[in-house]
């Protein structure tokens, strides 16, 4: 199978498997990477995390667990820009150094191992981590706890000053949920990089995985476009036309897929 086939498998299963499909997620921009082993190889990661936490309850081990996770020098990476490395897993493993998400994910592997309950929640602009149950959220780059305030002052300081906050913000995701995430930031910061054929990959798996919307496809149609692929960027345009119910959008998108039909085709 392919990689974007082993990682669907993946998150297709009864009990989804949600690291090793991030690691083929990373395969599919990187043959040299070797999902299962890396799967087996992180009980080393495992036994160091464990040496290190308290004698609690399951349900308490969460914060001690990120806190032990940064003491290993897992950080938020700082770069600026910040790289496609900063959310491929096999490289933040490595460098030990990721995008939130990219720890998160991680985090979450280890919980599984170690029978710590956490979940991962799509918060808007930087992703969280929570027990469930508990009342408030934990930031996956350390460990702080978020109560309600600091989430509205996370929200705003990521998504602009009319943001509000709303109870679906702190919500457990499932694992598909996670990958679609991780393949937009990858879909961002590769075309970010320059680096079009490996953002169109990411693309690809998004409108796969993900029901489609408008921002989606335009995503691609602007990656196609790079790539002067103007009958595939017709594809996703029109697609994009046909999911829109913004007037204004609506205009320009019928504007820019007259303009691509009068085009003369290179591909």
């Amino acid at each position: 199978m392919r990689a974007r086939d082993h990682c669907l498998a993946c998150l297709n299963t009864e009990q989804p498997a949600l690291f090793e499909a991030a690691l083929w997620v990373a395969a599919e921009h990187d043959i040299a990477v070797q999902p299962k082993l890396i799967v087996s190889e992180l009980d080393g990661l495992k036994h160091q995390v464990d040496a290190g936490l308290p004698n609690l309850p399951a349900q308490e081990l969460a914060q001690p667990l990120l806190r032990r996770l940064n003491d290993l020098n897992f950080h938020e990476d700082d770069d600026n820009p910040v790289r496609p490395q900063a959310a491929l897993l096999h490289k933040v493993l490595l460098r030990r150094r990721g995008q939130p998400l990219s720890i998160a994910l991680i985090a979450l592997e280890l919980a599984r191992r170690l029978n710590i309950p956490l979940q991962g929640v799509n918060f808007p602009g930087y992703f969280l981590l929570r027990v469930p149950g508990a009342d408030h959220l934990l930031d996956p780059c350390g460990g702080r706890r978020l109560y309600t305030r600091d989430c509205r002052e996370l929200l705003l300081r990521y998504m602009g000053p009319q943001a509000q906050l709303s109870a679906e913000h702190m919500l457990g995701c499932d694992a598909r949920s996670m990958i679609v995430r991780l393949s937009r930031n990858l879909r961002y910061l590769h075309g970010q990089d320059d680096d079009y054929l490996s953002a169109l990959k990411d693309a690809e798996r998004v409108l796969q995985f993900a029901p489609p919307n408008v921002s989606d496809h335009l995503a691609r149609a602007d990656l196609y476009q790079r790539l002067d692929c103007p009958q595939a960027e017709r594809f996703d345009v029109q697609r994009a036309l046909l999911l829109c119910d913004d007037p204004a959008l609506h205009v320009r998108l019928g504007d820019r897929l007259r303009q691509l039909s009068a085009a003369t085709a290179l591909h």
